[in-house]
Formats: C-alpha cells, sequence, structure tokens
C-alpha cells in the first residue's frame, strides 16, 4: 500500500501504505536539509477549491519543456492530489491546481540523488523541497483545548483493495464555523515528495491485479504532503498497521517495528490531520 498520504492518506503521515491519512513509517527527529528551489518560475493559477489543504494558486510556475529523462514521475496513486484529475474530487489532503506534466518538471528540475531521505523501508524516500511554488497549506494541527471539540472519527479505506481502518480526524469546517481559512491553516512551509521504487509499485501493482502503465521512472511520487518542517512527519500508528498487511490488501508486507510505532504513537496523541 502506498503512504499516507500514498500517507494521509492523508491521515497526514499517509504513504503508500502512506503514510498515513495521514503517509511512510518515518523518524519524528530526523532533520534533513530541504531542497531549495531556486530557479524563477513565472505563471499563477486560479484556486481550485477553498479545501483546507487545496491548493488556491501556483506561484511562479515553472515553464513547461519537454524532458528527455525524469527520476520522478506522479504515480496514478497520487493522481488524487491534482485538480486535472477526477480522483481529486472529494480529497481532503493538498490538491494542486498545477497539472501533473507542470509539477513533474518543477521537481525534476531540482531532483538530486544526494537530496533522497531514507523513509520507512528501502524502497521509500523522501524529498523536501521549500514551498515557493505553491499555496498549499498545512492539514495536521496541534490537538488543543480550544480545538479537540472538532474531532472526528470513522471507517475508511484509500480504495477498493483496502481493509478499512478506524481513523481520527480534525472536521475542517467546523474547525472554520465563519473564520477565515488563513487564520487557521497556515500555507506551508515545505513540500515533502514521498517516493516509492519502481520495483515496489509493480510489486504492488501486480499483487492487486493492476496492469503496468509503462512508466520507467524510478522513483514514483505516491504521496505530496504539504508542512512546516524540513523532515518526516511520523506516519499514523493506524497507517503503519495498514502497512504491515500483505499487499494483496492493500499494505506493503512490511514488518511493524515497535519503535516506530511508539514514535508514531507520541506524535499523533495530540496531533490530528483535517479533512
Amino acid at each position: 500500500v502506498f503512504p499516507d498520504d500514498r500517507l494521509n492518506d492523508e491521515e497526514s503521515g499517509d504513504e503508500k501504505g502512506t503514510h498515513p491519512p495521514g503517509g511512510c513509517l518515518l523518524t519524528a527527529n530526523r532533520s534533513p536539509s530541504a531542497l531549495f528551489i531556486h530557479s524563477a518560475q513565472k505563471n499563477r493559477f486560479r484556486a481550485h477549491s477553498s479545501s483546507v489543504s487545496r491548493v488556491s494558486s501556483v506561484k511562479d510556475a515553472a515553464p513547461v519543456t519537454e524532458m528527455a529523462s525524469k527520476n520522478l514521475a506522479v504515480d496514478p496513486f497520487c493522481y488524487r492530489q491534482f485538480a486535472e484529475k477526477s480522483e481529486s474530487e472529494g480529497y481532503a489532503g493538498a490538491v494542486f491546481s498545477l497539472s501533473v506534466k507542470n509539477f513533474e518538471e518543477i521537481v525534476n528540475e531540482r531532483y538530486d540523488e544526494a537530496n533522497l531521505k531514507d523513509g520507512y523501508a528501502p524502497f521509500c524516500k523522501h524529498i523536501f523541497l521549500v514551498n515557493d511554488f505553491s499555496d498549499a497549506r498545512v492539514n495536521v494541527l496541534p490537538i488543543t483545548n480550544d480545538n479537540e471539540h472538532c474531532l472526528r472519527t470513522k471507517y475508511e479505506a484509500r480504495n477498493a483493495k483496502e481493509l478499512p481502518v478506524l481513523t481520527r480526524f480534525f472536521d475542517r469546517e467546523r474547525l472554520l464555523d465563519g473564520k477565515d481559512e488563513s487564520d487557521v491553516f497556515p500555507i506551508a512551509k515545505y513540500i515533502d515528495l514521498i517516493l516509492y521504487s519502481r520495483e515496489q509499485i509493480d510489486k504492488e501493482n501486480e499483487a492487486m491485479g493492476k496492469t503496468k502503465d509503462g512508466e520507467s521512472a524510478p522513483w514514483g511520487i505516491v504521496s505530496i504532503k504539504a508542512q512546516d518542517v524540513d523532515h518526516e512527519l511520523p506516519m499514523t500508528p493506524i497507517t503503519a498497521m495498514r502497512n504491515a498487511l500483505g499487499k494483496d490488501q492493500g499494505g506493503s508486507g512490511v514488518d511493524l517495528d515497535r519503535e516506530s510505532y511508539m514514535e508514531a504513537y507520541n506524535y499523533w496523541k495530540d496531533h490530528a490531520n483535517v479533512l
């Protein structure tokens, strides 16, 4: 399964197997250097929607040019994060008005193998970009006395192949309750690209009866997280459990690591995703 996001899920911390909804099994105290964006970009895009983490515009987007080759490709699992794709309808995570093609142009231009950071398994990596090219807003908030009444729970599966699991989240409408979006959800300082190796993606697709799409880029972007730190957030505990399931049940087949699980618990007991 991919992180939450394929992590949040959105569950926020969701990786294909998310990272939670929240995304990849991570190390909360890891602080890799962010990959800075250098080249100026030119076009602005209009908002796709008012969803909490939905990108309302893209600042100075790089012009589209044909790439001779690419190291990163947006995986179909991640189409839900692009407004041009029908899969984005109803998705509560970050949704970009930038096209998949333009997004791939931007991130491949800044790709450097030296900036790959380890994820929850050998086939999972992260790249952190300074968010100076979108208006993506954070969708993970700390739980406080003022907002805990907005917490809700539900059983959820991210696709028809996964087993539904119980998730906890903030109800976006209750959080806003007449407030301006900018007062509740700040624009993210960083973008976390969650990557799966081509081999792992092919294995999971085969296990779930999906045909190969012909993509050959060595890394597939399975989730994109908008956040305020330049390091990986812990995967939600429930996502870690789901990842430990077999690939045929939407998991990644990776054994549960107790130390990583407790690290995730210590973070998510005081935080929740916004849906």
